[in-house]
């Protein structure tokens, strides 16, 4: 059984705001960013990844 829908059937439905909970408010974007700062700990990650980055760029490239 394959069942395939299309967007059309969620037109009434797409743009509707996200619902909020009373008892769970949505949590500020400085908490949320705060939960991923532990992987700013990971010092040089950065440039190691703007070097592969640089290194996959001038294979596309050549």
């Amino acid at each position: 059984m394959n069942v395939t829908r299309k967007i059309e059937d969620y037109a009434d439905i797409i743009n509707l705001p996200r619902p909020e909970l009373r008892c769970h408010p949505r949590m500020p974007m400085e908490k949320r960013a705060a939960q991923f700062s532990p992987f700013a700990a990971l010092t040089g990650y950065d440039k190691v990844v703007a070097e592969t980055v640089r290194k996959h760029e001038d294979n596309i490239d050549t």
